[in-house]
């Protein structure tokens, strides 16, 4: 056994979910390799808890999907309301090797499964009443969406997911201070001029709690608060299908106008057509993990590069409430350092972050040099 598959584990139920004794924990692993669950179920038995493991494969996933019906999904959602209802903590790990696997899933069977499956679930049962951790599995796949070979990705991987998060969780005090505080955001980029407001809305520390990897602080726009032009330069696959070059126009909070790369102006619209809440942000996060410097289309990665922003569509989380409610919650990553063109957020009027890099003195240990 990789030794590193115990740290990982260690990680995830000590850190991630702070299990104690006597507590549920929901683990779903898909196309993750069995050692690795096993040893979750290890660490869980360790502390006393109680393990309860779905496995899955894309595969049959891809199948289930393909002839998804209303029913079907209400059948679905109605059993595992209960199960997740009874969890006090929940594990989903995710692998594969094909990034593409759901692009002949049709639209309207993701939009039936989303409303009344996975949203009702996951936003309405397991992210507000258990202790949670998603993160991906490195397989030859992912490595090849990284551009590396398998075992330096593993290497990378394994050091993204298992750094100081106690260390970023201190270190990202004073911005998590300064957004509680501010109301006037702006964000400067190439082909980008958007501002909002934050006023009351709080913001959230993610530092290893809910995501692995991650390294992003978050809050949202006041609803009705955001105009202006925002270009993601980062591809975003969504529902199977790789989106490049989405811009999207803000006249008070609504997405007005939309256009993307490649032809996929229409299919992107059809996502933000999903119901009203889609044409709302419903995060505005900073990301900040010093490991992670590139996109690789896969988004628990790309929404923590250090020196990014990603500002989402659709759902809000009720810790950083706006009001907005939607089926989706399209993460899509803006990069802020040099190569990528560099920018500017300003808090209040007073620039905080120049291409990638926090300027003013309490926030400089969140630059990467810092944290790793």
């Amino acid at each position: 056994m990789d030794l590193r598959f115990s740290q990982l584990a260690n990680v995830l139920i000590n850190h991630s979910c702070e299990l104690k004794k006597g507590e549920k924990v929901l683990i779903e692993a898909n196309n993750v390799d069995p050692v690795m669950v096993a040893e979750l179920v290890k660490e869980i038995y360790k502390i006393g808890a109680l393990p309860f493991v779905q496995i899955s494969d894309s595969r049959i996933t891809r199948a289930v999907l393909r002839g998804m019906s209303v029913d079907l999904a209400d059948l679905m959602s109605k059993y595992a309301t209960q199960r997740m209802s009874e969890m006090d903590a929940y594990i989903g790990i995710r692998g594969g090797n094909n990034s593409f696997q759901y692009n002949d899933v049709s639209s309207d069977s993701f939009h039936i499964y989303d409303t009344h499956y996975s949203h009702p679930i996951h936003h309405e049962i397991r992210v507000k009443k258990t202790k949670w951790v998603v993160l991906r599995w490195p397989t030859d796949g992912m490595a090849q969406l990284a551009k590396m070979s398998t075992e330096a990705f593993e290497d990378y991987y394994f050091n993204v997911c298992t750094l100081d998060y106690g260390k970023m969780d201190r270190a990202m005090d004073a911005l998590k201070a300064l957004m509680d505080t501010t109301d006037k955001v702006k964000i400067i980029a190439k082909d980008t001029d958007i501002s909002f407001s934050i006023k009351g809305i709080g913001s959230k520390k993610c530092a290893g709690r809910c995501n692995i990897p991650d390294g992003e602080i978050y809050s949202a726009p006041v609803k009705d608060s955001v105009n202006g032009v925002i270009k993601y330069n980062t591809p975003s696959i969504y529902d199977g299908i790789s989106f490049d070059g989405v811009e999207l126009t803000f006249k008070n909070g609504k997405i007005i106008n939309i256009s993307a790369s490649n032809g996929m102006t229409e299919a992107a619209t059809h996502i933000f057509d999903t119901d009203e809440g889609a044409r709302y942000v419903g995060e505005f996060a900073i990301g900040v993990n010093p490991y992670i410097t590139e996109p690789m289309g896969d988004i628990l990665f790309d929404e923590k590069i250090a020196g990014s922003i990603h500002f989402t569509p659709g759902a809000c989380y009720d810790d950083c409430y706006n009001g907005n409610a939607s089926a989706i919650h399209w993460d899509l990553v803006l990069i802020q350092t040099p190569k990528y063109g560099g920018g500017e957020i300003y808090f209040d009027d007073n620039l905080i972050r120049k291409d990638g890099r926090f300027v003013i003195p309490e926030l400089q240990n969140l630059n990467p040099e810092c944290l790793k």
